[in-house]
C-alpha cells in the first residue's frame, strides 16, 4: 500500500462543523487513512492509498458537502 499525503485548498469552512463534516466525509472513504483540517489556513491534508481511492473522489467528496476546493 503506497500512502499519499496531499494538502488542499478548501474554501468556506468557518467553524468547528466545518472541521468535523470533512473529517467525517472524508473519513468514510475507503483508503483515507488520516485527514487533518486546519480552519485557520483553509487546508485540508489527506493521507491515501491512491491505488484505493483517488484524488479525484477527495475532491468530490469535500464539494459533495458543501465546500469549495481550490
Amino acid at each position: 500500500m503506497a500512502t499519499t499525503t496531499t494538502t488542499l485548498d478548501v474554501k468556506g469552512m468557518s467553524c468547528s462543523h466545518c472541521v468535523q463534516t470533512i473529517e467525517k466525509a472524508l473519513g468514510e472513504l475507503q483508503g483515507v487513512s488520516a485527514v487533518y483540517v486546519d480552519l485557520n489556513g483553509n487546508k485540508v491534508t489527506v493521507s491515501f492509498d491512491d491505488a484505493t481511492v483517488g484524488l479525484d473522489k477527495i475532491k468530490e467528496t469535500i464539494e459533495d458537502v458543501g465546500y469549495e476546493v481550490a
